[in-house]
C-alpha cells in the first residue's frame, strides 16, 4: 500500500480473506513497528501507512547510523585475520558499488550491493540484542531506498568514497574509526536523501 493510504480494516479483511481480528492485531504491531500512523481529528481517527518524510528519513538514518557504528566498534575489535576477511568482503561489495557509478554494473542492484555491505558490518560485530534492534530498524530505511535510490546515481561515488573510509579503519583495527566512518556515512546518506526528496517531493505526507 502506498504511503498516506488510508487504511480500511474491513476492506483489508475482505482483500485478504481474514477476519477483522487478526487483521487488526497486524495493523497494531504495525503501528509499533512505525509502518502505521493514527491519525486524529476533533470527530473521528483513522489508520494511514506512514507517509515517506524528510523529517522521518533523517531520524532513521540517525538511528541506524548509532547502531551500526556500534556494531563496527565490535567488528573492530575482532582478530586481525577476522577484521581482513571482513575488509576483503567489504572491498568486493564497495567495487560492485563503484562499477555502478561508472555505468559498468545494473543500477537495479545498488540497494541489494549497499544492504550487504553494511549487514556485514553488523554480522560480524553486533550481538543478539543490537542485530534485533537493526533489524527492526533497517526495514523502515529500505522503504526510502526503494522509491528513492534510482534518483541517488549520480552521487553514488560519494557513498563509495565513504565506505572506503570504513574498510580502511576496520583493516586498521580503529574502533573509533569505524563508528565515525558509519555514521558519517548514514549522515551523508540522509543529506542526499533529503535534496531528492526536495526535488521530487514526500510520498504520503499531503
Amino acid at each position: 500500500m502506498s504511503p498516506g493510504t488510508w487504511i480500511v480494516e474491513a476492506d483489508l479483511a475482505e482483500r485478504l480473506g481474514m477476519s477483522r481480528t487478526p487483521v487488526r492485531a497486524a495493523i497494531h504491531w504495525l503501528q509499533r513497528e512505525g509502518y502505521v500512523l493514527e491519525q486524529r481529528n476533533v470527530s473521528k481517527s483513522r489508520m494511514i501507512v506512514s507517509p515517506l518524510t524528510k523529517e522521518d528519513a533523517n531520524e532513521l538514518y540517525l538511528i541506524i547510523g548509532r547502531l551500526e557504528g556500534l556494531a563496527g566498534r565490535g567488528a573492530a575489535q575482532a582478530s586481525a585475520e577476522d577484521r581482513e576477511k571482513l575488509a576483503d568482503t567489504l572491498e568486493n561489495l564497495n567495487h560492485k558499488l563503484a562499477a555502478i557509478s561508472k555505468g559498468k554494473g545494473r543500477t537495479a542492484d545498488i540497494f541489494d550491493v549497499d544492504r550487504d555491505f553494511h549487514r556485514a558490518i553488523v554480522h560480524a560485530g553486533a550481538g543478539p540484542r543490537l542485530a534485533t534492534l537493526h533489524g527492526a530498524v533497517e526495514p523502515q530505511a529500505e522503504r526510502y531506498w526503494r522509491l528513492y535510490a534510482s534518483s541517488i546515481i549520480t552521487d553514488l561515488h560519494m557513498s563509495v568514497r565513504e565506505h572506503a573510509a570504513i574498510i580502511a579503519a576496520v583493516r586498521r583495527g580503529d574502533a573509533d574509526g569505524v563508528e565515525a566512518a558509519l555514521q558519517n556515512n548514514w549522515i551523508k546518506g540522509a543529506d542526499r536523501l533529503g535534496h531528492v526528496i526536495d526535488i521530487f517531493g514526500e510520498r504520503g505526507s499531503w
